[in-house]
């Protein structure tokens, strides 16, 4: 089975959106997502409509657009934040947004980050059903997050029955981080992949500086998760977010992604064709 590629923003972070359009038509990816993280203004303060045509234009979808970030420190200015990014989300046609857990070292206490993840999730959930949009909740595995695991976002979830409304991200770097073994590929809604290669640091040491794409020496153990993701029934987009100021610095990214890409392909094929049946 072929992944279905796509392209985070990230990953090309110095281009602007029409050349992150570009960039993914040309590698034949499936879509991209956008971001409000990056430090030139949003689609370079181009209006919605045109971000669509350009969509539109290039064979592309937009996958999402990210981020509420520390939605689970929910308050009035949360639900703005919230209100805002679904707004310009359903103008341009972007199919989710993004919900990332407070990081900080606050909120990670037993009881006390399961509550506020879920009442941030049922304040967020009737609005995410009246623009029509899937909120994916995305655990960060680094030890000082709010909410590392995704059994624990899928606790929440279905106490509240927001099934289908919202979805996970599976993000191979914080998987890894997490050291978490279960997944979830009916819940999933899109696959972040990224690879780390230095093999001497800590896993406390591993930060989204050392993301880089990936290849033959990764410590991820993308490959596996994407096998297995795949195995237990995911279908949907595997996106390139990478961090790394290398990444970002590369001459031509597209023939540095291409390389990623074939080996991603390749050796998933390789693994699932080992499988029974």
């Amino acid at each position: 089975m072929a992944l279905q590629f796509a392209l985070n923003h990230m990953t090309v972070a110095r281009q602007n959106y029409t050349d992150a359009f570009d960039l993914a038509a040309m590698l034949g990816c499936i879509g991209v997502e956008f971001r409000n993280d990056l430090p030139s203004e949003l689609f370079d303060g181009d209006a919605p409509d045109m971000v669509k045509a350009k969509a539109k234009a290039s064979g592309l979808r937009i996958l999402g657009l990210s981020e509420v970030k520390m939605f689970n420190a929910w308050d009035d200015r949360k639900a703005s934040e919230a209100e805002v990014l679904l707004t310009i989300a359903k103008a341009i046609g972007a199919e989710t947004i993004s919900l990332i857990p407070r990081c900080d070292g606050h909120g990670c206490g037993n009881g006390e980050r399961q509550a506020n993840l879920r009442l941030a999730l049922r304040e967020i959930l009737p609005m995410l059903k009246s623009f029509d949009i899937v909120g994916l909740v995305e655990p960060l595995g680094f030890e000082h997050s709010s909410l590392r695991y995704k059994s624990e976002a899928m606790e929440a979830i279905a106490s509240l029955g927001g099934e289908g409304q919202l979805k996970l991200v599976h993000d191979t770097f914080h998987h890894y981080l997490a050291s978490e073994t279960e997944i979830f590929p009916g819940a999933t809604g899109i696959v972040h992949v990224s690879g780390v290669e230095d093999h001497d640091l800590a896993l406390q040491e591993i930060g989204d500086e050392h993301r880089v794409l990936v290849g033959p020496n990764d410590r991820l153990g993308n490959i596996e998760q994407l096998r297995d993701l795949l195995d237990a029934g995911f279908d949907g987009p595997v996106s390139y977010e990478a961090f790394s100021p290398i990444v970002h610095n590369f001459a031509q990214p597209k023939d540095e992604l291409q390389a990623s890409m074939r080996h991603l392909d390749s050796a998933v094929s390789a693994e699932t064709s080992l499988l029974p049946g």
